[in-house]
């Protein structure tokens, strides 16, 4: 008897530790609120679209082609801002992590501009550089620079000074510390910095489009909007979710990649 209440909790807890189990938990979370959903609307909630209205209206701007063209401007200025933000970001957080002259020089600058909503960058960013890609992207740039150079410099500094001093009296160089010690123990930093610029590429583009924009889920939303099209303002709040969460999964499938020596929870 005890034998059997030891060992089902402990089959739960593999079950849940899983990635079968988590998936099905993911799953059973949306069906849960999509039911709630239907439920608020069929109470009379103001302004909610119904489930069903949305997906008919996702049908007919996916027929259509509208859903596709704006989802894939969206994701070509998130991903091109987003890829050069942080390729730009980790290896000067790299630089001020590892040398204090240059943390010196670089560390007011970027608290500065962190203080700075990049969303209040976008009107002078659309006066100075017109009403094209460049401005949207250089927006969605920053936003994913900042977040990911503080996590990588946060991952440089906060390296066990142990870890360092050892590889020191074993007679390493500077070169071999930093590419068998500095940079695996900061990649969980700087996996982190990138999840929460992915975030914020997403945020700030949805805001460009609705400025200065001819395409893109944003833009959409605000046409919408005019017509009090709620169904259509759902579609594509909800494709800007669905893709970020696409992203950032394949993002925690690197993260996995890329520290699995490191012991997981």
């Amino acid at each position: 008897m005890s034998g059997e209440q030891n060992f089902e909790p402990a089959q739960r807890q593999t079950f849940l530790s899983s990635s079968t189990g988590l998936f099905a938990i993911n799953v059973i979370a949306v069906v849960v609120g999509i039911l709630l959903w239907a439920f608020l609307t069929s109470q009379g909630v103001v302004g909610l679209p119904t489930p069903l209205a949305v997906a008919k209206q996702a049908v007919i701007q996916a027929q259509n082609g509208f859903l596709w063209t704006d989802a894939i401007s969206s994701l070509g200025r998130v991903f091109t801002g987003f890829a050069l933000g942080i390729a730009v970001a980790i290896p000067i957080g790299f630089l001020m992590g590892w040398y204090r002259l240059a943390r010196g020089i670089i560390e007011p600058y970027v608290q500065f501009f962190r203080t700075i909503p990049p969303l209040a960058i976008i009107p002078l960013a659309i006066v100075t550089m017109g009403i094209d890609e460049t401005p949207k992207i250089f927006v969605i740039f920053l936003a994913s620079f900042l977040s990911s150079i503080v996590a990588t410099y946060q991952g440089v500094v906060n390296v066990d000074k142990t870890l360092i001093n050892a590889a020191r009296v074993l007679g390493a160089s500077d070169f071999t510390i930093f590419r068998r010690v500095i940079v695996p123990a900061s990649l969980p930093y700087i996996m982190v910095g990138v999840r929460v610029g992915l975030g914020s590429s997403w945020a700030t583009v949805v805001a460009a489009e609705l400025i200065a924009a001819q395409s893109g889920l944003g833009f959409r939303m605000q046409q919408a909007q005019l017509y009090y099209d709620l169904p259509t303002i759902f579609v594509s709040l909800i494709a800007i979710g669905v893709l970020g969460l696409v992203m950032d999964r394949i993002v925690q499938a690197i993260d996995g990649a890329l520290t699995a020596w490191q012991e997981k929870l």
